[in-house]
């Protein structure tokens, strides 16, 4: 037991004492600007990963999805707006950008693994992937089509 208790004893002292050529001012500021550093990274990563060239980067997208985006009126309109891929899959708020984000690294296994390679398999998946996004959208009441669209200003006539 005091064998115990001496080991936590010399962690601690290490852990609360500075280093002894470094002052305690210089380390802060150095976590301070590591942090900064790291926090301007993350949201670089978030954005460039929030485009729609990344989303059409890997074939499997290009090829199959995008090619049908551009037949809807989402792509070619007469207002000239268009919508492209993280408008529609990505929440625009910070907290669910980051949520959804993390729900589709899990599609990355797809990509590593070739589950969707080919337009075949696309084909054989795609009413799965659709009902997947449907029940997304409906579990968070549209929440990205509500970011362009308003119930309030849609002419119903």
């Amino acid at each position: 037991m005091a064998r115990i208790k001496a080991i936590l004893l010399w962690v601690w002292t290490v852990l609360t004492t500075p280093a002894a050529t470094l002052s305690l001012a210089f380390l802060t500021l150095g976590g301070f600007v590591g942090g900064v550093m790291f926090w301007g990274a993350f949201n670089t990563a978030l954005e460039l990963t929030n485009t729609e060239k990344f989303c059409t980067s890997c074939h499997e997208m290009r090829d199959n999805v995008y090619q049908e985006l551009t037949n809807t009126v989402h792509f070619t309109n007469r207002s000239g707006v268009r919508a492209s891929c993280p408008d529609c899959h990505v929440p625009h708020e910070w907290t669910d950008k980051i949520a959804r984000k993390m729900q589709a690294s899990k599609e990355v296994w797809g990509k590593i693994f070739g589950t969707i390679n080919t337009r075949e398999k696309f084909l054989d998946h795609r009413l799965e992937l659709a009902k997947h996004e449907w029940a997304r959208l409906k579990a968070n009441d549209s929440l990205e089509c509500r970011n362009c669209h308003s119930s309030v200003a849609m002419d119903f006539t």
